[in-house]
């Protein structure tokens, strides 16, 4: 654990924009995550199927094609994008409304654990504090000032992704958003940031050609020596499974999906991750 304090010379000089930048700051893990482009991408603890899909798509393009994924680790869109940059082994970084140490929600505790050791733990809340009135709103405008794009994808008319998003308007950032069906409450926020002039995103292109990023070529697929190891990689194309949903994913028995597991472990095709999850390492 780091204690930042302004003035720093590692103090992100992003969050020097901000009218009260905090004069001191608590980083766990690699503060180099941070090097542009950054982009923040917030939501919704509520996430739709849909949500969760463009989020996961448009995250892990980001991350595989050099940017920095920051969020809140909150529930849903916010958890979803650490994972889907984590999962492609690049950069995020998560602002926390607690103490840095702090794994809030419980639920989170296996997504802080991969953040320690692959990413950026952030806050300015002292070590060991627990969240409390006006936490989140606060921590919203860290995660604004230290993206050049915050992208919402899907939120509530009351949901503090919009905050983060207005944060980012009055610092001068662009604001995008995900289109959603006009009849779903957690597309109301970021269909009324569209009507109001944030950029659209349409698809995965969009969000890279905003990032000033283009889309890496595809990684050939390794040699394989059976069907069942190219079962469990092709299973593992969409991001880290546990191996229960591995195995049912491949269609194969338990013996089997574990063998091709090790094969392709000792290859160096995969990896098996401190929390359970076995992830490609192409």
């Amino acid at each position: 654990m780091r204690r930042i304090e302004l003035g720093d010379e590692c103090y992100p000089t992003a969050l020097l924009d901000l009218r009260s930048p905090p004069r001191v700051l608590w980083a766990i893990g690699d503060l180099g995550a941070l090097r542009p482009p950054v982009v923040a991408i917030v939501g919704t603890r509520k996430a739709t199927p849909y949500g969760a899909r463009a989020t996961h798509e448009i995250a892990g393009a980001l991350a595989r094609a050099g940017a920095c994924i920051v969020s809140g680790m909150a529930r849903g869109i916010d958890g979803i994008a650490h994972t889907a940059a984590l999962d492609v082994h690049g950069r995020t970084a998560a602002v926390l409304g607690t103490g840095v140490d702090v794994a809030y929600p419980a639920g989170h505790r296996p997504l802080h654990a991969r953040l320690r050791e692959h990413g950026l733990l952030l806050s300015e809340e002292l070590p060991g504090a627990h969240a409390g009135p006006g936490s989140f709103p606060k921590r919203n405008r860290l995660i604004a000032a230290l993206a050049s794009i915050t992208l919402v994808v899907e939120a509530g008319v009351k949901s503090g992704a919009l905050i983060t998003a207005n944060h980012a308007l009055e610092l001068g950032r662009t604001v995008a958003a995900v289109p959603g069906p006009i009849d779903a409450p957690q597309s109301a926020g970021t269909n009324a940031l569209l009507r109001d002039g944030a950029t659209l995103i349409a698809e995965v292109a969009d969000a890279l050609q905003l990032a000033g990023l283009t889309r890496p070529a595809r990684t050939p697929d390794p040699d394989v020596t059976s069907t069942a190891e190219l079962a469990v990689w092709m299973a593992l194309r969409d991001g880290a499974l546990d191996v229960d949903t591995l195995t049912a994913r491949a269609g194969l028995p338990a013996r089997d999906c574990l063998a091709a597991v090790t094969t392709l472990e000792l290859n160096g095709a995969i990896e098996c991750a401190l929390t359970g999850e076995i992830r490609r390492r192409f």
